[in-house]
């Protein structure tokens, strides 16, 4: 199944391809090309992403690591737990 981030290119690439040639068709110069790659950036911000997800906590100073790489706090050393929900 194809994720959401190649969906959101492929859409981000449909919709710039198409914008181009609407501009390309209207001003009759190709110099609307060079827009081309920032067209994605108008659509940044609509991801509906809320931000990372705790994976792992410290429990003695509070520390949260969103990923599986660590197993133990840098701060003090303490082992990570799972947070409770």
């Amino acid at each position: 199944m194809v994720g959401s981030r190649t969906l959101t290119a492929a859409a981000g690439l449909l919709v710039s391809l198409l914008l181009s040639a609407a501009l390309w068709l209207y001003f009759d110069t190709l110099l609307v090309f060079l827009f081309l790659p920032f067209v994605p950036f108008l659509f940044r911000g609509f991801g509906g992403n809320d931000g990372p997800t705790i994976r792992q906590e410290c429990p003695h100073c509070g520390f949260q690591a969103t990923s599986e790489a660590y197993d133990y706090c840098p701060r003090d050393g303490s082992r990570l737990e799972e947070p409770e929900s």
